[in-house]
């Protein structure tokens, strides 16, 4: 009974360990793509197109036997999943990509640990927490918020030196490509700009979060939920992205590295 009690409490964890171990592994992909030329806009609209076509199918065979109350297509409910969609995937995903095309994975990996600290300081604005200064965890927290942000705040401004390639006869070009991906040998030009969109995408992706949570509490069938943000998203970044890349070659993918990141992603 106790081993099967740990295994509970393992095998969450070590899903959020693969889910970011790929959230990294994908951000890196996604400046290969960038840097190579490839629209964050158009990026953007086919990966979420893509996840779309998949996730709306699947959402109603997972919730296939289940009934709710309230149906999805209730006023209350299409408005949540409008401020999802636009929160978490139009304002989130194009502020995220665009800052990663100024800067770097590192600085994206730096500014996703704001999330926490952005979604503790929304629920203490809107009166969905409240602090505690003789409570132990409430301290940690504000502690946490601060030194997560001042970190942020160290990351934007604060570049240190040059990072230079060691020397090598015939270096391959994967191996020339990756620490230019990770780091800088010289300071992008729009390297504060980058950050400011970064921070501004872990804002609104907190404030998805909050929206998400009473969503769900309203509507349990967080697939169905899923789907629709998504597609509501998607038809958002369209829009947007037809009006930002007017050159029809931009949204030509060749079925290469770039579809095979569309398709991951």
């Amino acid at each position: 009974m106790e081993a099967k009690v740990r295994r509970e409490e393992f095998v969450p964890f070590l899903a959020m360990v693969i889910m970011e171990a790929c959230t990294i592994a994908l951000t890196i992909m996604a400046k290969t793509a960038l840097s190579g030329g490839m629209s964050p806009f158009v990026f953007v609209v086919y990966t979420n197109a893509f996840g779309s076509i998949l996730l709306l199918p699947f959402s109603f065979f997972f919730h296939r036997n289940e009934r709710t109350e309230e149906s999805i297509f209730s006023l209350p409910l299409l408005v949540r999943v409008f401020f999802l969609g636009f929160t978490g995937i139009f304002l989130f995903q194009n502020l995220a990509f665009v800052g990663l095309s100024f800067s770097s994975p590192i600085v994206v990996c730096a500014m996703g640990l704001l999330i926490p600290s952005f979604s503790f300081l929304l629920s203490l604005i809107l009166g969905r927490s409240k602090l505690d200064w003789r409570n132990t965890s409430s301290k940690a927290k504000v502690m946490g918020t601060i030194i997560s942000i001042s970190g942020a705040f160290v990351e934007e401004l604060y570049k240190g030196p040059f990072i230079r390639p060691a020397s090598s006869s015939s270096p391959t070009r994967l191996l020339k490509s990756i620490p230019k991906l990770l780091v800088y040998y010289n300071i992008p030009d729009n390297w504060f700009l980058g950050c400011i969109f970064l921070a501004a995408a872990v804002f609104c992706v907190s404030l998805f979060n909050v929206i998400q949570t009473g969503t769900v509490k309203k509507y349990p069938h967080v697939m169905k939920v899923a789907s629709f943000y998504s597609i509501v998203g998607t038809i958002q970044c369209l829009m947007f992205s037809l009006y930002m890349e007017r050159d029809l070659s931009a949204w030509k993918i060749q079925p290469n590295f770039d579809l095979f990141l569309v398709i991951a992603t």
